[in-house]
């Protein structure tokens, strides 16, 4: 569950969270004393599944005790391993080189990003996005033979290529759509590059709580979620709520999938700008989030 910084405090209106450090690193990014470390590749998966009420998408709650974002809800997701871009993988559906014209990378990064999407959501939620053919999926994950292989992905003792390739496994690269890009902003001290995709849960599979740092999942509908947020109940950083808005207009798992081509993947980034003493925080075309914090007081 990629972004970065450090430090908690209660929601402002909604659920919108904020470190109550940005004010005072805003600041020195403005007047040149913060210089922006560079973004690490990241990506998280939104995993679908369809109801009678509807596609319901899969969250995890970070722990309270997290320095990052405690209490904040999110998708599976992480940094990407460098081995997932230096091995060959075991690869089914669209090509590297398609998914490099789509996410406006060169092939090896986007053969990382992708598989770092599939390995983070089989890491943080037991879901695997793999099969024997290109066109069958594997079944229940949850056997203690594949939590082994889990924990040793997650200690990066086995690389994902690795593990696809003992198991005589492909990397469904078809079963995943890129639905947006955010940027952590420059004036955090740990930064993230995160695509954000969509998937549906195979049939067969079931998810888990297997991620250290959550200590709640849920499968929760989009605009439930979102009405959360609203009152301030559920707790989430700019990136999740603007997806999970997103999510709503879509009445199935299919139908958002099917929308994933069009989507557009431009890098969202935060700005941050003095005016008149006054620190304001915003993110283009996402005007809900922009924040204005007096000298002294805290976002």
């Amino acid at each position: 569950m990629p972004n970065g910084q450090h430090g908690q405090q209660q929601p402002p209106a909604g659920g919108q969270w904020y470190p109550p450090e940005w004010p005072d690193r805003i600041r020195a990014l403005a007047d040149g004393s913060l210089t922006p470390v560079a973004p690490r590749l990241a990506a998280t998966v939104m995993l679908l599944r369809d109801t009678s009420a509807g596609p319901v998408v899969h969250m995890l709650r970070r722990r309270a005790s997290m320095a990052f974002a405690g209490g904040a809800y999110a998708y599976p997701g992480g940094g990407v391993d460098p081995r997932d871009e230096e091995h060959s993988v075991g690869w089914a559906g669209p090509a590297q080189a398609d998914w490099a014209a789509r996410l406006g990378t060169d092939a090896r990064t986007a053969q990382a990003i992708v598989c770092g999407a599939v390995r983070e959501t089989f890491e943080e939620a037991g879901v695997l996005l793999a099969g024997r053919t290109p066109d069958t999926v594997v079944g229940d994950t949850t056997g203690e033979d594949w939590e082994a292989d889990r924990r040793a992905l997650v200690a990066r003792e086995l690389s994902f290529a690795g593990f696809l390739d003992r198991r005589g496994l492909l990397l469904r690269s078809d079963l995943l759509g890129a639905w947006a890009r955010w940027i952590t902003p420059e004036f955090e001290p740990r930064r993230y590059d995160t695509w954000f995709f969509v998937a549906a849960l195979p049939e067969g599979q079931r998810t888990r709580n297997a991620s250290t740092e959550a200590d709640r999942t849920v499968w929760i509908r989009p605009t439930e979620a979102a009405a959360g947020y609203d009152k301030g109940e559920l707790l989430m950083m700019p990136p999740t709520i603007s997806t999970l808005r997103s999510l709503e207009a879509y009445g199935s798992a299919a139908r958002a999938l099917a929308a994933a081509g069009g989507r557009d993947l431009a890098p969202v980034l935060a700005r941050a700008v003095l005016e008149d003493g006054e620190v304001v925080l915003s993110w283009p075309g996402h005007d809900e989030f922009t924040k204005r914090v007096s000298p002294g007081g805290a976002a």
